[in-house]
């Protein structure tokens, strides 16, 4: 585990600092300022139809690679959506395998049903853009093997079996095949219901990786060298026929067998190692690509994007060519010029140095805006490095003179995602951010219901996020009140109201614990929604408006700032320390949102402490 001092100096170190922001693309679109993003994980967000719930079979592929034959003895079955995520099921007992592998075995049933079902639900809550994890065709719980891009996942929809019927007529690499499955359908219909209640919608891909039941992967496997999709990953040595030995051998993103990556090339079409500037992809693997983003940017092909999806996601983008990148934005712009394209940018230097967004984002609209959580959650919960009011500032000002505004203001503020803890264990485990932070990898990392300190914390953070530039985002289930360690334990079935979810009594380690009780937190899911309906009431302010720091008081543990734009101002005040104080500030207008103790006193106000509150004038 890094030690904190040497966390804080690997964060604090901030290239881009000096740097000014560079010109944005002129067609960054504007909807993405004003948006509310909620992550759907679908495989856990909501079974609303049982009838297309996986099959072992439909699980080959994946890992942990189990025969279908010994899972269908050992009684696989899909998981009750409601069981102690940490209770062994009686098909894991019968596999014999350790409660971690069973998990990864797991599959809940969530579906596209189930996601068009809680569109009311998610409106109530504010949301305004929805952000799927991947739903192509894929063996896994997560999707990021994809077994083929241009279908929806067939136990997303509502016939499995004729789906595949479908996909197996078609001609894999020759889009005048393709047809439209039940999923497909379902899917378009989920973009029409969200666009009907003002909701975009940006689906996920991965363009670095496909997985090993991919079609062009088992072509392969089958043909090997003489494979007419050969040269479309990177295979590091083929197998000698001469020889008894099998020497093949290919990279795997993350070392990951199940991951196949494409080869990427450098300028002049040949291997490259790494990741060049002028890099590319295969200008077949990139047809392909550009088949399926035309898909289902305008499914009717009319040219009216209209019934099509609203952007891109893009996984681990900064492995990818930027060359493919800027051919893609390109691609992607001249289909629909307000989609929108959000890469995950992350570490630089795992898991301490933060990546610089740059380069990207002369390709990207925007990044998801780790940048943002992370300093951010060190100043709530008291996580590594240590955070002053003063140095929280002047850190998010360092990040952020290197973007240009309209490319901040699109920016996607995470506070959670698939790829790490949930908000509120993060902040009730306030040590490194990333590193150790599994159930697996740290029996002393907290993996049970959080203390009342921390739901403070996540109040106080939702705040800021609510009241801050870029675009809030909530994780499937944050709102709820859920928890859970790093992945795959932030990967538990959302929890929901007319669900009787058991308590969790089980142990990842076999020891004794504290029961926890497992409902949906009806006043946490009240501040969200009242969070957001502020941000949206006051829409052009926080999404555009100037912000100024107002109070950096390091000695008293107060913070404050300021949002205005032409007449309107909001007052955002912050004091993060044990005890209460008196801020010589006057409110602008009346308290619009607070959270813990609050009071105005003239031309001051005073706030309790761990408290914060938002002043409007409109």
């Amino acid at each position: 585990m890094l030690r904190p001092a040497l966390f804080a100096l690997a964060l604090l170190a901030l290239p881009a600092a000096a740097q000014p922001a560079p010109a944005p693309p002129s067609d960054v679109p504007d909807w993405p300022a004003e948006a509310v993003w909620y992550q759907v994980f679908p495989e856990r967000f909501r079974n609303g139809d049982p009838s297309n719930d996986p099959a072992a079979a439909d699980i080959r592929g994946s890992w942990p690679q189990i025969e279908t034959a010994r899972l269908e003895r050992a009684g696989w079955a899909p998981m009750p959506w409601t069981q102690d995520w940490y209770r062994q099921s009686a098909w894991g007992e019968a596999l014999d395998v350790d409660l971690y592998t069973s998990i990864q075995l797991r599959r809940y049933g969530g579906d596209l049903q189930g996601l068009l079902d809680k569109l009311p639900y998610l409106d109530s809550l504010g949301v305004t853009a929805l952000y799927l994890n991947p739903i192509n065709d894929a063996p896994s719980l997560h999707k990021f093997d994809a077994r083929t891009y241009r279908h929806v996942d067939r136990n997303l929809g509502p016939d499995p079996a004729g789906d595949a019927a479908i996909m197996a007529a078609e001609t894999p690499d020759d889009p005048s095949t393709w047809q439209l499955t039940s999923a497909d359908r379902l899917f378009l219909d989920v973009v029409e219901a969200a666009h009907a209640r003002g909701m975009r919608v940006v689906v996920d891909y991965s363009w670095n990786h496909t997985g090993i039941t991919f079609w062009a992967w088992q072509d392969v496997l089958e043909n090997g060298r003489a494979s007419k999709y050969a040269d479309w990953y990177e295979v590091d040595r083929w197998d000698d026929p001469a020889t008894p030995e099998d020497e093949f051998a290919y990279t795997g993103w993350a070392g990951v067998h199940e991951l196949p990556e494409w080869k990427k090339l450098d300028e002049t079409g040949n291997p490259h190692e790494g990741v060049p500037y002028d890099g590319d992809l295969h200008p077949e693997v990139k047809a392909l690509v550009y088949a399926v983003t035309r898909r289902w940017l305008d499914p009717d092909g009319d040219g009216n994007p209209s019934d099509g999806i609203d952007g891109f996601r893009l996984d681990v983008a900064e492995q990818v060519p930027l060359g493919f990148w800027r051919d893609y934005r390109a691609v992607v712009k001249g289909i629909n010029p307000d989609a929108y394209l959000v890469g995950e940018i992350w570490w630089q230097q795992w898991p301490t140095v933060m990546s610089d967004t740059r380069p990207y984002l002369e390709v990207f609209d925007a990044v998801m805006n780790y940048r943002w959580y992370m300093p951010t959650r060190a100043l709530f919960a008291g996580a590594p490095p240590a955070m002053t009011p003063s140095r929280y500032a002047a850190h998010l000002d360092s990040v952020n003179a290197s973007i240009p505004d309209v490319q901040l203001q699109a920016m996607m503020n995470v506070a959670a995602t698939h790829d790490t803890p949930r908000l509120s264990t993060s902040l009730f485990n306030a040590g490194p951010y990333k590193s150790g932070v599994g159930a697996r990898d740290n029996p002393d990392y907290q993996t049970g219901r959080p203390d009342a300190e921390a739901w403070r914390a996540v109040r106080l953070l939702v705040l800021q996020q609510a009241t801050y530039v870029g675009g809030p985002h909530v994780w499937n289930g944050d709102e709820a009140g859920m928890w859970g360690a790093d992945d795959p334990d932030n990967r538990k079935p959302v929890v929901w109201a007319d669900l009787r979810h058991d308590t969790e009594r089980a142990d990842h380690h076999g020891r004794p614990r504290r029961p926890d009780a497992v409902r949906v937190d009806e006043a946490l899911l009240q501040f969200y929604r009242d969070a957001f309906a502020m941000r949206r009431a006051h829409a052009d302010l926080f999404a555009r408006g100037d912000m100024t720091w107002t109070l950096t008081d390091d000695d008293r543990n107060l913070l404050a700032y300021t949002r205005t734009r032409g007449d309107k101002t909001a007052l955002v005040l912050f004091n993060l320390s044990d005890r209460e104080h008196t801020a010589d500030l006057a409110a602008p207008g009346p308290l619009a949102l607070s959270v813990g103790t609050v009071a105005r006193e003239g031309d001051r106000i005073r706030i309790g402490a761990r408290s914060g509150a938002v002043f409007v004038r409109e």
